[in-house]
């Protein structure tokens, strides 16, 4: 992009300004650019990331993308061999410099714009890739601009892909702005644009400031006022002249080097709510935020302790405890490798997350349960966990952890915490879903820390045990009514296995769970085979077919093309929910009442039996003519998915009520029929 005013800029500079500013020296830039890449060997068929890192001299700056008022974007012309595709620059988050009443977008200081290398497929390992380009760019101080060139150049040999990666590439890369992932609105009235950006109220916020992409949309140089409303972040601004386009792409700044690429299309845009803190304000309060979306997690972690398959585990781990005596030593080395295996499965999970979201995918948390095969795999692990329990054999491996609380040892403890904390986290309980939400905007590392803080609130009960003798010693001493107990512990894990059954059935029909419950009958078979040969040695002969009747189900399992839609349960009327037919309710003056569930989630299950179908609660909604809209988020649903992170949230539950003329009232995710019946009064 080039303006016009650059041109005049630059002349004016040159002719004007050179006594008070220092020229670069002779064949020597003032802004140096240089190629590299993320990994030395990619392999053919890949993409590896290269960085043209720029580092001016100081009292020099370069260009974002839209310069602003004046300036050149970074332009490469690229000479390389047959079959190399090299995508487009993506740019860090810029910074602002206004001069003479001109408004720049500008790095100060060392940056990189990172490009996307497509390597053919079909090249032999050791094939030199010569990648050779020009690179034009503008080079100014705040008195004279230079017009600069560079020849880029990077040999990289065609290899496994897998070798030493350059750490510098992945600190460059979290320079870039995050996806935010749902869409903003913008409306221009009287001279004046406006946009209403989602963002969740708990994110930290400072320096706030939005940087168009699209040229043309507003007045570089006049300022911006931001003001937040519940869960949206409004900018406003002088317009540009002419017409607006029909979408509006841009980079929201929301810290000293974060920011949020995002999209707008025209809609209505809420009145100013209040007004941002200043700078310094906001960074206490933004830190703040973020040890409650820690506290968040830290809760909800540990209140997904009591779902029944998980409270099983965790009884039995902590009776194998009070079995073990008095040692120490591996009380504590057994808490601390449970700790681990929980936390590190809730990072994996985070983090596949977050790179799912990255990649442009409209995901939120219990993204693994709305694939049946998952589904299926966890059927056949929590029956064989069940008949585990109930004493039908006795082999550790095929827990993956251990015999649960039979075995001890540091291995075991570690692969029956990543088992809990797999099957425990479908749902966003209590305290969770508005930390899981913040998470999702925060940077990366902050966001994994969020993660991580699930993980130890899951862990903590028995952490807590593991490091506190006084606790260990408040558990009943064992004794055979330990056997009885573990067997009766089978059942929750029977009531699991069938709950995620239905749940197949429920996603892909009863073939799918036809097929699931035969993977599972041959699992059973054979490890009842087993239990009777206790002892014996070859046992592994008869799990050999059901290792192949497992991983034959996971693969035939029919997969869902297209989101779940609602249907209407009990005396509580209902209609699947979109976001136009909402926007038609809300014109026709009615209070609605929106609610988002999963098959999977049984905190969404227990509020729907308990609450929502009760007759009080329907009688009262219909006495006031209150809509009720679902959004089934069973099998995945990226209109759903935009929805719930516009309002702060990465997974189910979420109710919302809109009452006529109120902002929206965002409920409690364990619902009473109390409170439901006072909106309907």
């Amino acid at each position: 992009m080039i303006h016009l005013r650059a041109f005049l800029i630059s002349l004016l500079a040159l002719l004007g300004c050179a006594a008070h500013a220092q020229l670069p020296q002779p064949g020597r830039n003032a802004i140096r650019a240089e190629l590299v890449a993320e990994t030395a060997a990619p392999a053919a068929g890949g993409t590896v990331t290269l960085a043209l890192v720029m580092r001016p001299d100081k009292g020099w700056h370069g260009y974002w993308k839209n310069p602003g008022d004046s300036g050149i974007e970074t332009r490469i012309d690229w000479d390389l061999p047959a079959g190399l595709k090299a995508g487009p620059l993506q740019y860090p988050v810029p910074g602002r410099l206004m001069i003479a009443g001109l408004m720049n977008y500008v790095y100060k200081g060392d940056y990189a714009q990172l490009i996307a290398l497509e390597v053919p497929s079909g090249l032999r390992p050791g094939t030199r890739l010569p990648v050779r380009g020009k690179v034009d760019y503008l080079a100014c101080t705040d008195e004279i601009c230079v017009p600069e060139s560079a020849e880029i150049e990077l040999d990289l040999p065609v290899g496994a892909g897998s070798g030493r990666r350059n750490p510098a590439v992945d600190r460059y890369r979290q320079a870039l702005p995050k996806a935010l992932g749902t869409e903003g609105r913008f409306e221009s009235r009287d001279g004046r644009l406006r946009l209403a950006i989602p963002l969740p109220a708990s994110l930290p916020v400072s320096e706030a400031y939005f940087f168009p992409l699209t040229d043309g949309v507003l007045a570089y140089s006049a300022p911006q006022a931001v003001s937040r409303s519940g869960d949206t972040l409004i900018v406003e601004t002088d317009a540009a002249t002419g017409a607006m386009p029909a979408l509006i792409e841009g980079v929201l700044k929301i810290g000293e080097e974060d920011g949020l690429s995002l999209t707008a299309r025209p809609g209505t845009v809420p009145a100013a709510g209040v007004a941002l803190a200043s700078a310094a304000e906001e960074q206490s309060a933004g830190g703040g935020a973020i040890l409650a979306a820690l506290a968040g997690a830290l809760l909800g972690g540990l209140l997904l302790n009591i779902m029944p398959c998980v409270f099983p585990i965790l009884s039995l781990k902590a009776l194998s405890l009070a079995k073990a005596g008095g040692d120490e030593t591996a009380a504590r080395r057994e808490a601390l490798a449970y700790t681990a295996g929980v936390v590190l499965i809730c990072l994996v999970l985070g983090g596949g997350l977050l790179a799912l979201r990255a990649g442009g995918a409209a995901v939120g948390w219990a993204f693994q349960l709305q694939d049946p095969r998952v589904i299926i795999s966890l059927l056949l692990l929590s029956t064989a966990i069940a008949l585990n329990l109930a004493g039908l054999f006795e082999i550790p491996a095929i827990t993956g952890g251990g015999r649960l609380a039979a075995r001890g040892g540091a291995g075991g403890a570690f692969w029956t915490g990543a088992l809990a904390a797999f099957i425990a986290t479908p749902c966003t309980g209590p305290f969770m879903g508005a930390a899981l939400g913040t998470a999702l905007v925060l940077p990366t590392m902050a966001a994994l820390a969020v993660f991580a803080g699930l993980g130890l609130g899951l862990a903590l009960p028995f952490l807590l045990l593991g490091f506190v003798p006084a606790l260990r010693r408040r558990l009943p001493k064992p004794g055979p009514w330990m056997a009885r107990f573990r067997r009766l512990m089978a059942l929750p894990m029977f009531l699991t296995a069938l709950a995620l059954a239905w749940l197949l059935g429920r996603q892909v029909g009863v073939d799918g769970m036809a097929l699931g419950l035969s993977a599972a009958m041959v699992v059973a078979l054979a490890l009842w085979w087993v239990g009777r040969r206790q002892g014996r040695g070859r046992l592994w002969i008869p799990l050999a077919p059901a290792a192949l009747a497992g991983i034959g189900a996971v693969l035939l399992v029919p997969t869902a093309t297209t989101p779940a839609i609602a249907q209407p349960q009990g005396s509580l009327p209902s209609e699947p929910f979109s976001e136009a037919r909402l926007a038609s309710l809300q014109a026709e003056g009615r209070p609605v009442f929106v609610y988002f569930t999963a098959d999977w989630c049984v905190t969404c299950k227990v509020n729907e039996k308990g609450v929502l179908q009760r007759d009080d609660v329907a009688r009262a909604f219909a006495a006031r003519q209150v809509a009720v809209l679902v959004g089934d988020w069973t099998r995945g649903d990226p209109a759903i998915s935009r929805f719930l992170e516009k309002h702060g949230r990465s997974g189910v539950p979420l109710y919302l009520f809109y009452a006529p003329g109120k902002p929206v009232e965002t409920l409690p995710q364990v619902l009473t029929s109390r409170r439901l019946t006072a909106l309907a009064s």
